[in-house]
């Protein structure tokens, strides 16, 4: 019985239940292969394929040194972390080929190159590498760089990028996706690290909110107590208790206006 069998046999007991009592307790011992019927101990299938790996790891380092799988798929990266390259036919083919088969492998090639030089390529790769930087000078989380490319993408694809410059629209996508996530970075911290200018990273964000219709939180005055305590160097008590009292003025509708 091939593999395939075995899972559609599987499933089908799964959803059927024990065919000699009834019963819809179907235990798997994944050591023995073996499923069962828990309530009269009917052994259904003798020969269930486990998917789990044959190595075994007792942390958290262990296990991901042992894994085989890649990274995982991002959207800060031009292709998603998926490319793959055709090299040359005549040296890297490993064997003797057939003139036929070189050709295929030839306009297969073509067509790659093709499709990896095109316009919209191009400016992704331009774009994710601009952020990139961008979202090191900043500090910022991998989730923020994350969520800056997603916003980028959505205004390459309603053709928002035609006329307008790349970094300041990298930099307005940046801007917008530390206001989604409340991540305390303003417009002019990122004017100057980035070195664009501020009025055109805000015309750009009101583009982009105005085309891609996403919703912004109302920032919290709680969020920008740490910001001003490091630049003021101010003692964490204080800032607690700062803290404790914007929250009885939220409470009291005090902040209101």
């Amino acid at each position: 019985m091939q593999t395939s069998q075995i899972d559609e046999h599987s499933e089908n007991i799964q959803r059927t239940g024990c065919p000699e009592c009834g019963s819809a307790r179907i235990l798997t011992d994944p050591q023995q292969g073996e499923r069962f019927c828990d309530a009269c101990g009917y052994v259904l299938t003798d020969r269930v394929v486990t998917r789990d790996p044959e190595w075994r790891a007792f942390d958290v380092v262990e296990r991901r040194a042992r894994s085989r799988v890649g990274s995982p798929l991002s959207y800060a990266i031009s292709d998603n972390g998926l490319s793959t390259e055709i090299g040359d036919v005549h040296r890297e083919s490993g064997r003797s080929l057939s003139t036929e088969q070189k050709y295929q492998l030839l306009r297969m090639a073509k067509w790659h190159r093709r499709v990896v030089r095109s316009s919209t390529q191009r400016n992704l790769n331009t774009a994710m590498n601009i952020i990139a930087r961008y979202c090191d000078k900043l500090h910022v989380p991998r989730g923020i760089k994350e969520y800056a490319a997603i916003l980028y993408r959505k205004t390459l694809n309603k053709d928002l990028v035609k006329g307008r410059s790349i970094r300041t629209l990298t930099a307005a996508c940046l801007y917008a996706a530390c206001r989604m996530t409340r991540t305390q970075r303003g417009l002019r911290d990122i004017s100057d690290r980035c070195n664009v200018d501020s009025k055109e990273i805000a015309k750009n964000y009101r583009l982009i909110h105005r085309e891609l219709g996403f919703s912004v939180p109302r920032p919290k005055p709680q969020n920008r107590v740490p910001k001003i305590a490091a630049r003021a160097n101010i003692d964490q008590r204080i800032q607690v208790r700062a803290v404790e009292i914007l929250r009885n003025a939220e409470r009291l509708k005090v902040t209101a206006g």
